[in-house]
């Protein structure tokens, strides 16, 4: 058996758990800059408002009707989804993050379980720990376990659990499926699909194998048979190496100066290079880019990067930003206003697979693992940016973020404050 467990409306969530009074209430969080809704709670949805709707076509609503609006607080959300996992890991002997909010649990081989009040137990104890609403779905297939968590969305008498394995419960449950919401089934595959009549996964189980795999190749046929209850898609033990890593924003305003534009792109590297190290993984190539604001159709226009190789694979802090720093200098042209600046680490591999020439200076290698290693301890355990470059300022990217929560979780001086009279 395999499990789901999905947070429930999860940056919404994030803020209620700080913000008792409201419960009950709409709140949206909203995208980089504050520009449009990327989360909802369910009383938010149910006023009309849509997923990537942007703020100034909602702003009617949102005074109506007193929408709680919050900007983006990755750090509290990161660290939120990390206190889910731990309760997770308590349940499961191999638990697979599959995004910020959503982690499957590896069952197989755990006998004589009530699996319906397991997934139960499991809902209860996340919302006790954590004050984050948990659905757990489990089924005989990861593809069955997301259906069975959205069931425990739709159905609060669920309590927050649903086990679904006997094939009579799993057909009826198909049948009302709407196929563009199963998982693995794309935007491109779902029109396809209903062009033939095939409107819920129940319609896509009964489609003929070969029919099914020259629509959407192997991918497809997995997705099929997990809908039969035949395990296909692997199970991925922890977190799975990225091949690129991207550290990007959109700036609230424009950049004209190259040392403004050179400060945010090292604190963008300097993500960059905590990323690599948290996988244990280096980068043998990473590129710089930055473009102006291709909405201001009469301001001048341009799209500039560049690449670096480096001689050996690396994630240190030091290198990385310094490179990337000068390589800004490069790309940057006078009398153009940077909207939108990045970095990307390519050609990723793990650091024990690095291979070092005979001419490296071996005790310096050492000697900036060290460095790395206690910048990543320290800012571990007094907050993300404690200590920094200096060619990185004051840490903060230019971004409009007004509506943002305290770091109640991340920043010692936004620690909530009890009074006890």
């Amino acid at each position: 058996m395999f499990a789901l467990a999905d947070c429930n409306n999860f940056y919404a969530s994030c803020e209620r758990v700080f913000r008792p009074d409201l419960q009950g209430k709409p709140i949206i969080v909203l995208s980089s800059n504050d520009g449009c809704a990327v989360a909802r709670s369910n009383e938010a949805k149910a006023l009309g408002i849509k997923m990537g709707a942007p703020l100034f076509k909602i702003r009617d609503i949102v005074e109506k009707h007193n929408v709680a609006v919050f900007s983006g607080n990755m750090a509290l959300y990161g660290d939120m989804s990390q206190r889910v996992r731990w309760v997770l890991e308590e349940y499961a002997p191999s638990v697979e993050v599959y995004s910020i909010d959503e982690c499957f649990l590896d069952l197989r081989g755990m006998d004589n379980i009530d699996f319906d009040a397991y997934a139960k137990e499991i809902s209860a104890q996340c919302w006790r720990q954590t004050s984050i609403p948990v659905s757990v779905g489990i089924a005989p297939t990861k593809t069955l376990a997301k259906i069975a968590s959205k069931l425990c969305k739709q159905y609060p008498k669920l309590k927050g659990g649903c086990y679904m394995h006997r094939p009579q419960d799993i057909e009826k449950v198909l049948r009302k499926f709407p196929i563009e919401d199963v998982w693995g089934i794309g935007r491109r595959s779902a029109p396809k699909l209903k062009e033939r009549g095939i409107n819920t996964a129940y319609d896509f189980t009964q489609m003929p194998e070969n029919i099914v795999h020259s629509l959407m190749g192997i991918t497809g046929v997995r997705t099929w048979k997990e809908l039969q209850s035949i395990p296909c898609i692997e199970f991925e033990d922890g977190f799975e190496t990225k091949q690129s890593i991207c550290v990007s924003r959109s700036f609230s305003s424009e950049i004209y100066d190259v040392a403004e534009l050179q400060e945010q792109v090292a604190n963008f590297a300097s993500s960059l290079a905590e990323k690599l190290r948290k996988q244990r993984s280096v980068a043998a190539e990473m590129v710089v880019f930055a473009y102006t604001n291709r909405f201001k159709k009469n301001a001048p226009q341009t799209y500039s990067n560049g690449l670096v190789s480096f001689s050996t694979p690396t994630a240190d802090q030091r290198k990385i930003v310094a490179d990337a720093v000068h390589l800004t200098q490069r790309i940057f042209k006078n009398g153009y206003g940077y909207k939108k600046a990045g970095v990307i680490a390519t050609k990723i591999i793990g650091e024990s697979e690095v291979m070092h020439t005979l001419f490296e200076d071996t005790e310096a290698i050492e000697r900036e693992r060290k460095i790395t290693s206690a910048l990543d301890s320290i800012n571990a355990t007094f907050g993300k940016g404690t200590i920094k470059l200096a060619v990185q300022g004051s840490g903060k990217i230019k971004t409009a973020s007004d509506n943002q929560s305290p770091h109640y979780t991340t920043r010692w001086s936004d620690l909530p404050k009890v009074s006890v009279k």
